[in-house]
């Protein structure tokens, strides 16, 4: 795959020249299409946060965020692509736009269906996964109302309460700078850090089930059909001050994607007591996949492709 660096002369001369613009967010306010580029915005994931004009109402959310700048990006668009029928009604509301809508399925979930258990297998072995051990990834999203990260929970004491049957995977969010707590787990064996890792699509693959919290990708995740177990010792904050698009923890099918916890003695009780992997938790997975993972089938990327 060839590359440019950003902003060097060679990026300016594919970026006057290409035909087509892929991204999951925005390209900076200064490229200008010209007549004949088409724009494919493929976005982050799916939103359960409050996204694009919708932030004006939490304070939080829209600090430091040029609205009209924003829609002026958003008119650059051509093709919006969405995985399942509650992402477009999201994306079509809070980023108005002339764009088409295409529910097509997310082209990056293709991999989810696509890698084989060798393929896996050598993915965990890098990781340095012993065989047998049960992975875990833990991927927490970020909070607008907090400036670095912190673990929510005891990262050693849960690692320890699973014993050495399991491996805890921890992956920050990209906002943030390394942790000096996190870093000591990892030099300490309790974790293994893997938030510099180059690819979230190989973690997901390599873990056995997903412990998240409001990130999206629980819902790329969901297309696996592994276990996924939701931490929300602050959904009451969070839900206020970011916003939401429905609520994750209701227990409803559809709504929630499998075991909740609030609390760290209740998840780590979730492992204990198999409740992570239970006949409830595989019900709510079914129903969250039906409605997430709507039109995710490993042949996305081929649809977008062939739509144009």
């Amino acid at each position: 795959i060839d590359y440019v660096v950003r902003d060097s002369r060679r990026y300016w001369e594919v970026m006057a020249r290409a035909r087509y613009f892929v991204n999951n967010v925005n390209f900076p306010d200064h490229i200008v299409k010209r007549p004949g580029q088409i724009h494919l915005q493929t976005h982050h994931g799916t939103p359960l946060k409050r996204m694009g004009l919708d932030q004006q109402a939490y304070p939080a959310a829209a600090r430091g965020m040029d609205f009209a700048r924003l829609l002026d990006r958003v008119d650059r668009w051509d093709v919006s692509v969405s995985s399942n029928q509650h992402s477009t009604k999201q994306w079509e509301r809070a980023y108005p736009g002339s764009y088409e809508s295409l529910e097509a399925g997310y082209p990056r979930n293709d991999r989810y269906y696509g890698t084989g258990a060798e393929d896996i297998a050598a993915i965990r072995a890098r990781l340095g996964i012993a065989p047998g051990r049960t992975a875990l990834l833990y991927a927490p999203t970020h909070r607008d109302y907090r400036t670095g990260w912190t673990p929510s929970f005891d990262l050693a004491r849960l690692a320890r309460a699973l014993g050495d049957d399991f491996v805890l995977l921890v992956r920050t969010h990209y906002f943030y700078d390394r942790n000096p707590e996190l870093s000591d787990l990892a030099a300490r064996g309790a974790v293994v850090d893997v938030s510099r890792h180059p690819s979230v699509e190989d973690l997901c693959l390599a873990a056995d089930a997903l412990v998240a919290d409001y990130s999206s990708i629980t819902f790329d995740y969901a297309n696996l059909d592994r276990p996924i177990v939701i931490y929300a010792d602050d959904w009451e904050i969070y839900s206020q001050v970011r916003g939401v698009t429905f609520d994750l923890l209701s227990g409803r099918p559809g709504d929630t994607p499998g075991a909740v916890a609030t609390t760290e003695d209740e998840l780590i009780d979730t492992f204990r007591s198999g409740r992570w992997r239970g006949t409830e938790a595989a019900a709510l997975r079914a129903a969250f996949r039906e409605r997430f993972c709507q039109y995710d089938d490993g042949h996305a990327a081929e649809r977008v492709v062939r739509h144009f």
